[in-house]
């Protein structure tokens, strides 16, 4: 990957919505020549997807909450955190926790409500955002 590829990723990262003329200008190369680029990195598997990042307050999302679990049942709790609405993340995680959910909802009485459903699995230790100072940022 050469510094027009890391250029092409820094763009989209920032702006998937840029039309290939538009890329190809901040970039220094033509359209087709960036849209090429663009669909070999697609191939190869670097550009995954492209995603709209949504605002959870504007959608009533109000409470963010990191649960950790220590569980011996991790593909049902997997499965349990693929069927969740509200799981926006699951990772599994090495040491104590066997898992680290991000949970985007409504309110703490909605957060109680998924961590009651989530009992059956083991226990969890939960913390609250309170906020992001860095909550994305491009490779």
């Amino acid at each position: 990957m050469d510094q027009v590829d890391q250029g092409i990723l820094k763009e989209l990262q920032a702006n998937a919505r840029l039309s290939m003329k538009e890329l190809g200008q901040r970039i220094g190369l033509t359209a087709p020549a960036a849209a090429e680029r663009v669909k070999k990195l697609e191939e190869r598997g670097i550009i995954e997807a492209y995603r709209a990042a949504l605002n959870p307050e504007a959608l009533n999302k109000r409470v963010t909450a990191f649960i950790l679990f220590e569980t011996e049942r991790c593909k049902a709790f997997a499965e349990f955190c693929q069927g969740h609405p509200e799981v926006m993340e699951c990772h599994r995680l090495a040491g104590q926790y066997s898992y680290l959910v991000k949970l985007v909802t409504e309110s703490v009485r909605t957060m109680e409500a998924f961590i009651d459903q989530a009992l059956p699995y083991g226990k969890s230790s939960t913390h609250i955002q309170l906020s992001s100072p860095v909550e994305y940022k491009s490779f």
